[in-house]
């Protein structure tokens, strides 16, 4: 079924080349950060963050590995319980390594933490947050990102990985979803 994007999507937030731009920018700084450290790891939460990992990684200069965990903190798809769940852990041993979390979008800060805390415990040498957007205003616990790519109001987003109901993922750019579709 075709989506009618005027349908569901209220307003383009950030367009398709605003995006690249802004990711090959963050790589940069990655590529400038990691340049003299360990094994570089980068972390995947699924599924929101593909798009932007996938990206990101094309313009990273660097030995990198790519891992994914898949962990779940929303229960009724809008609204974060505050309880992790892992679904997918990782494959591989993150022990003296440098691991870069790579997420979609940071609101209540949570999962972050949570998972976080967990990596520093299993041996990561450090363990640095990248998140495409930040969403300040939702913030429940005091978690930064190192590194951000857009400061996003209080808005229900989907595009280039984010979902409502595991749709909308495949739009090429971030759009504010219409609160009738999602109310």
């Amino acid at each position: 079924m075709k989506i009618d994007l005027e349908d569901v999507i209220d307003q383009v937030l950030i367009d398709e080349e605003s995006l690249n731009k802004r990711i090959k920018q963050l790589a940069g700084q990655i590529n400038e950060y990691y340049l003299d450290k360990n094994e570089l790891v980068l972390v995947g939460i699924l599924k929101g963050s593909i798009m932007f990992m996938a990206e990101l990684a094309k313009n990273i200069k660097l030995d990198c590995t790519l891992e994914f965990m898949d962990v779940s903190s929303y229960e009724n798809g809008t609204q974060s319980s505050g309880n992790v769940k892992i679904i997918k852990d990782l494959d591989t041993d993150i022990t003296g390594k440098e691991v870069l979390l790579v997420e979609d979008i940071i609101d209540t800060g949570r999962t972050l933490d949570a998972l976080k805390d967990s990596l520093i415990k299993r041996g990561a040498n450090s363990v640095k947050i990248i998140t495409l957007l930040d969403k300040p205003e939702r913030r429940e616990i005091e978690i930064k990102p190192d590194w951000s790519g857009f400061k996003i109001p209080n808005e229900f987003v989907v595009g280039y990985g984010l979902d409502y109901m595991q749709m909308y993922r495949n739009l090429p750019f971030i759009g504010v979803l219409k609160r009738e579709v999602y109310e």
